[in-house]
C-alpha cells in the first residue's frame, strides 16, 4: 500500500516530470504506481493493466545487480523474469547508466530514469534526450540540480528548447577574456523558474526518524600544515612543489586524514555500536581502515568493503564494520540493520554527503534515532570544506588555493 504523500505525488505526475523526493522517500514504488496508472491499472496493483508498454529502468549498477527493483515490480504483477511476469507480451529491462546508449533507438516504450544522471550535457544526457523524444519517461531524483545548466537536458527532452545552443542563447551569459567557458550569470530566469516548477513534482513526507549529527574533534600536525602553506611543497611526493590546486589540497587532506587521532576516535565509536558504516574518500584511508582492530562490546567485528574494486555484501552478523567509498557507494543501496554512520573524512560535495547519510534513513528502518559522526579538525582545509557543505555547495579547490596560498 502506498502512503498518502505517494498517492498525491502519483496524481500530480506527468510524462517528462522529475519526481523529487528525499533519500529513502519511496520514489521507486511511487514510479511503478504511476506506470500502473498510465497503463490502466490502479495505484496498489490490485487491478490489471491493459497491455502495458515495455518498461526500461535505467538505474545505478548497484541497484541493477542487487535486484532492488524486482520487489517493487512484483507488487504489480511484473517481473524481470519473463516466466514470472503476468504480462507475457511485455519486456522489462533494468540496466545501468553506463549502458544508456544501448537504448537510444528504442521507441514506443516507457522509461524510468532512476538516480538521475542527466545534469549538464554529456554523452549520457544526449542519449537520454534521444530516448525521451520517442518514449514516455519520468526521472527520479533526490537532488535534481544546483544550477540552471543542470536542467538543460531535461528542458530539451521536454521540448522547451530545441537544443543546447538555444538554451544558452536565451539564458546564459559567459565571462569574457577567460581561456575556457565560465558562466557569468543567467538571464530571463523567470521562464526558467516556470519551467522548473512545471517539471518538478515534489514528494514531501515526514520522516519518523530523527537524525543526530555530531562533529567529532580530531587533531592534525599544525607545523606540517604551516610548512605546506609556506613552501607549497608536497611532503607525500618527495617534497616536490605542488603543481596545481588539486595537488595542494590533496596534500593537506592527507595530512589531516591520516592523523592517528582519527583512528582512536573511530575505534571508540565502534566499541559503543554493534554495526557501523564508515565512509571514506581515498585509498590511503582504506589502507588505514583495513588495518584497525575493530571490536564492539568485546567482540571482534566482521569487516566488509564496498568500493571500486570490491562489492562485498554487508556482513550478516551481530558485530560488523562496513567500509564504503563515497564515489562507489553514496547511493543505490540501503541498510536498515544499523543506526550509525561515521564519516571518516568529508566529501567535497553536499549532494554526496546527503546521499550517503540517506543509506540508513529509510522508510522501513527499525530505528527512530540515527547517529552520524563527522571527523573534523581545525585545519584550514577541513574548516573550508565544512563552510562549503553548510552552504550546500561543493568545495572548490581552486578558490581555496588562491585564497589560502
Amino acid at each position: 500500500m502506498l502512503f498518502d504523500y505517494q498517492r498525491d505525488a502519483v496524481n500530480r505526475m506527468h510524462n517528462g516530470c522529475i519526481l523529487c523526493g528525499g533519500v529513502g522517500s519511496g520514489k521507486s514504488i511511487t514510479s511503478i504506481a504511476y506506470f500502473s496508472k498510465c497503463m490502466g491499472g490502479d495505484l496498489d496493483g490490485q487491478e490489471l493493466m491493459n497491455d502495458p508498454l515495455d518498461l526500461y529502468i535505467i538505474t545505478t549498477a548497484k541497484k541493477r545487480d542487487s535486484l532492488d527493483w524486482e520487489w517493487e515490480l512484483q507488487r504489480y504483477g511484473m517481473s524481470l523474469d519473463p516466466k514470472l511476469n503476468y504480462y507475457k507480451s511485455q519486456t522489462i529491462t533494468v540496466d545501468s547508466w553506463n549502458n544508456i546508449s544501448k537504448y537510444s533507438d528504442v521507441q514506443g516504450a516507457f522509461f524510468i530514469f532512476d538516480e538521475q544522471r542527466v545534469v549538464g550535457y554529456g554523452s549520457w544526457a544526449k542519449s537520454f534526450i534521444n530516448i525521451a523524444r520517442h518514449n514516455q519517461w519520468i526521472l527520479l531524483s533526490a537532488t535534481p540540480g544546483d544550477t540552471w545548466q543542470d536542467y538543460c537536458a531535461v528542458f530539451i527532452a521536454n521540448g522547451f528548447y530545441k537544443n543546447k545552443s538555444e538554451f544558452e542563447y536565451e539564458h546564459v551569459v559567459y565571462k569574457r577574456y577567460v581561456s575556457y567557458p565560465v558562466v557569468d550569470r543567467f538571464i530571463n530566469e523567470g521562464r526558467l523558474i516556470r519551467l522548473r516548477n512545471k517539471t518538478l513534482i515534489n514528494m514531501d513526507f515526514e520522516r519518523s526518524t530523527e537524525s543526530h549529527h555530531e562533529a567529532v574533534p580530531v587533531e592534525y600536525d599544525r607545523d606540517m600544515e604551516k610548512f605546506i602553506f609556506r613552501t607549497n611543497q608536497n611532503p607525500y611526493d618527495d617534497f616536490k612543489p605542488c603543481r596545481n590546486a588539486a595537488e595542494f589540497c590533496q596534500a593537506l587532506r592527507r595530512l589531516v586524514n591520516t592523523d592517528p587521532s582519527r583512528q582512536e576516535k573511530l575505534l571508540d565509536i565502534v566499541e559503543d555500536h554493534k554495526k557501523v558504516i564508515i565512509f571514506y574518500n581515498y585509498n590511503y584511508e582504506l589502507d588505514i581502515l583495513r588495518s584497525l582492530p575493530y571490536r564492539s562490546e568485546g567482540y571482534v567485528c566482521d569487516v566488509a568493503e564496498y568500493n571500486g574494486c570490491k562489492h562485498e555484501p554487508i556482513p550478516d552478523s551481530d558485530h560488523w564494520v562496513y567500509l564504503v567509498q563515497y564515489t562507489a557507494g553514496a547511493e543505490g543501496w540501503n541498510c536498515i540493520a544499523t543506526d550509525t554512520i561515521v564519516f571518516y573524512s568529508e566529501n567535497y560535495s553536499y549532494k554526496i554527503m546527503e546521499q550517503s547519510a540517506g543509506r540508513i534513513n529509510r522508510l522501513n528502518t527499525q530505528y527512530h534515532d540515527l547517529y552520524y559522526y563527522h571527523f573534523i579538525s581545525h585545519a584550514k582545509i577541513d574548516q573550508a570544506i565544512q563552510r562549503a557543505l553548510k552552504r550546500k555547495k561543493k568545495f572548490n579547490e581552486g578558490k581555496f588555493y588562491t585564497g589560502g596560498n
